[in-house]
């Protein structure tokens, strides 16, 4: 394996999962929403930096195809899982996103056991970015500049939710010749 600077990036991803839930968790409110925020927005751009950085430099590595998309996984599933439990986010949309995301998942695995590639599409990016937005807001949670950040962030995630499923159905639909 090669430790690039985009693989790096990926396993730094995934160190700061368990400190954003100890933020979130344990910090006082709202510098625990703030500091929450400001992590899943810093895990958010390392996973948009070590993206760009491997494509720029050729450092695409199976290491990093394989871990980006787990680092991705887990930080969203967490923070969807801590924004539930604390009664922030209705548990339907996170069950839709994390339900969709494992499916895929798993298509994709098996997908490339059988030497078949289905490509990301851009509906699949518009959707990542909608929840990374979403999520950012869901964590600050507090109302900005009389802003109300936390509805805005429910807005964003039920349009996430969407762009979920519709993603997730043209991802079968493209996949669904190999599958039969």
């Amino acid at each position: 394996m090669r430790w690039t600077i985009s693989n790096q990036l990926t396993v730094g991803r995934m160190m700061l999962i368990p400190l954003l839930f100890l933020a979130f968790e344990f910090l006082p409110s709202p510098w625990g929403y703030y500091t929450s925020a400001g992590i899943f927005t810093l895990a958010a751009a390392t996973d948009w930096l070590d993206g760009y950085l491997a494509r720029k430099r050729g450092e695409v590595t199976p290491f990093g195809r394989f871990l980006d998309p787990v680092a991705d996984k887990l930080l969203v599933a967490t923070s969807l899982v801590v924004l539930v439990e604390a009664s922030l986010v209705p548990g339907v949309l996170a069950a839709i996103i994390i339900g969709r995301e494992i499916l895929i998942s798993a298509l994709r695995e098996w997908l490339a056991e059988q030497s078949h590639i289905v490509h990301v599409s851009m509906m699949g990016k518009w959707k990542t970015a909608v929840q990374m937005l979403a999520i950012v807001a869901l964590l600050w949670h507090q109302p900005v500049a009389s802003l109300p950040v936390h509805h805005i962030g429910i807005g964003l995630l039920w349009l996430a939710a969407i762009l979920t499923l519709w993603s997730g159905y043209r991802y079968l639909q493209a996949a669904w010749p190999k599958l039969i």
